[in-house]
């Protein structure tokens, strides 16, 4: 544990940002398997409701700094392809 007060403080600060992007890194996880789950099923609508959250999440991580900004699109790509896919099928 360090002794100087900054460095106190900074301890403090990163163990807040770590759990704020632990939680926020866990919901885009769950919203983009949610969304793969839903593109696995054969309704279009849910699925496309699906995409659409998981995209918009996907976007606010790249934002916020989470993941980078081409691991991001290579995501929203895959899933695009099997929410077109899935509408061409229907």
């Amino acid at each position: 544990m360090p002794n100087i007060k900054s460095a106190i403080k900074r301890v403090k600060t990163s163990d807040k940002r770590r759990a704020l992007n632990a939680s926020q890194k866990s919901a885009l996880r769950t919203a983009v398997k949610a969304a793969d789950t839903a593109l696995v099923g054969n309704e279009a609508e849910v699925a496309a409701a699906a995409f659409k959250v998981a995209s918009q999440k996907l976007d606010k991580a790249v934002t916020k700094g989470l993941i980078h900004k081409n691991a991001a699109a290579r995501k929203k790509s895959r899933l695009a392809k099997k929410l077109n896919a899935l509408t061409a099928q229907a």
